[in-house]
């Protein structure tokens, strides 16, 4: 039978029989229905899909400090900024459930029930997770953890804030052993003089980081001796200092246990990088003739910086990394006479840049060397004695960018010796030079194969040094 159509109300009529009784619907009340209907099928299949865990329980904020310190001694507090999941911020139930493995963000399959402010949706709809490739380390979402890990991190650290100490000292010696007048004369002027000044005020905000990473038994400043009368040669100290504190750095970041400790000494260490850019260019040298900055051992790093520190606070702690014996290079190039002669390729006023016509070295150089004896003391409070495990002098290895180079150690006469200046090219025709700007040099009982990660494999062999040999 067909629908019957009325206009006493706003809606359509139809009757629909079974054997025993008639129903009668109206349009409106028929499209209820099916949302109805529609809204139960969502929900049921909503239970269906959700996560065995269907109610999360929030995890005690507590429970992230319970990594293992070092040092049994409180920890030492670091500012850090605030922030979602900042160490002084508020911590999502999202990222708790995932650092306690509730959740993984590792597939993109993997939904959760939070909104973008990690809280739990009101609305019941799922958002998928941010898509991150999976892999990486620190990335799970754990509350970062600014301290040491182990002895290797501890005296990693204990030695970089040394080095800082140093800085500090030496940018506000320089500043106050020099007058005015013998800066102006050397080509620096008062902006000159203050961005030096900014510098050592950077120095302190790094010993402060590496200090609160450390902790109480972080080493306190020393007394130090420097080799410079005249402040071309307080410039050429400042690049030289800046080189190896840096390149100390390079050489163990990527080998400590504690990455996250790794992450803040990285953003502390760059800054030092543009600090001895800047010393160079105040030096009138090419700013950046490298392509790429190098990386060396502890030990080459401690070895270089031993000699400066004279005494320090009995409390501070022992510097556990081996000195070898020193090397002298007899004839090496010198950067700091001042040509002010206004002749393109011939001028070493302090300079944005300055290309040199006549480089300070070029391949075939000879070289002339000299070097200690093991058992010499050094170091502050005479507390320190040079050692080396290798056999007799055989090599030259000239540690620069990517690469370590050997040349045959010639004319070898007790604790003296000769070799020339490699020429190389990092990776191939066409490409920079291998020896060029402030470099290291060593005397080795053997050319092993080593690279930038595992560049400690040549700290058995080496028979003295490193010394910075200044090749352009």
């Amino acid at each position: 039978m067909g629908p019957s159509l009325s206009n006493r109300n706003s809606s359509a009529n139809f009757k629909l029989f079974s054997s025993s009784t008639l129903i009668k619907f109206t349009i409106v009340d028929t499209m209820k229905a099916f949302t109805l209907l529609a809204s139960l099928l969502s929900i049921v299949g909503f239970v269906l899909a959700a996560p065995p865990a269907e109610r999360p329980t929030t995890i005690p904020r507590l429970g992230f400090y319970n990594r293992p310190s070092y040092t049994t001694l409180r920890p030492h507090a670091l500012p850090t900024p605030q922030g979602k999941n900042g160490v002084n911020g508020p911590v999502s139930l999202a990222a708790s459930l995932v650092s306690d493995g509730v959740l993984s963000y590792a597939t993109p399959s993997a939904l959760s029930r939070f909104n973008h402010t990690g809280a739990l949706a009101d609305t019941g709809i799922r958002i998928a997770p941010p898509l991150t490739p999976s892999g990486g380390l620190g990335t799970n979402g754990s509350i970062p953890y600014y301290h040491p890990l182990s002895d290797f991190d501890f005296q990693s650290i204990n030695l970089a804030l040394n080095q800082e100490w140093i800085e500090l000292d030496l940018f506000h010696h320089g500043l106050a052993k020099f007058s005015v007048e013998e800066f102006e004369e050397a080509g620096l002027n008062a902006e000159d003089r203050y961005l030096i000044q900014f510098m050592a005020e950077q120095e302190l905000g790094h010993a402060t980081l590496l200090t609160n990473i450390l902790g109480p038994r972080a080493a306190k400043q020393c007394t130090y001796q420097y080799p410079f009368e005249t402040v071309r040669e307080f410039v050429d100290f400042c690049q030289k200092l800046t080189r190896f504190g840096e390149s100390g750095v390079y050489g163990f970041l990527e080998h400590l246990n504690s990455r996250d400790s790794a992450q803040l000494l990285l953003q502390s260490i760059t800054t030092e990088a543009r600090q001895q850019m800047i010393f160079r260019q105040f030096e009138g040298l090419f700013p950046m003739p490298v392509w790429f900055e190098t990386g060396i051992t502890q030990s080459m790093a401690w070895t270089l910086l031993a000699p400066y520190l004279v005494s320090c606070p009995a409390e501070n702690p022992r510097i556990e990394w081996q000195n070898f014996p020193a090397l002298n290079i007899e004839n090496n190039p010198d950067a700091t006479p001042l040509y002010n002669t206004s002749i393109p390729g011939n001028d070493t006023t302090p300079a944005i840049t300055h290309n040199r016509t006549i480089p300070l070295s070029y391949p075939g150089r000879e070289v002339y060397l000299t070097w200690e004896l093991p058992g010499k003391i050094v170091s502050y409070n005479n507390s320190y004695i040079t050692t080396t495990t290798a056999g007799p002098p055989k090599y030259v290895a000239w540690i620069s960018q990517l690469n370590t180079t050997f040349t045959p150690l010639l004319d070898i006469d007790g604790q003296s010796g000769m070799t020339y200046q490699p020429f190389g090219r990092v990776f191939g025709d066409d490409t920079a030079p291998i020896v060029n700007g402030t470099m290291f040099i060593m005397i080795t009982d053997d050319n092993i194969h080593v690279t930038p990660s595992n560049i400690s494999e040549l700290n058995p062999h080496i028979v003295a040094g490193p010394a910075l040999y200044q090749s352009g």
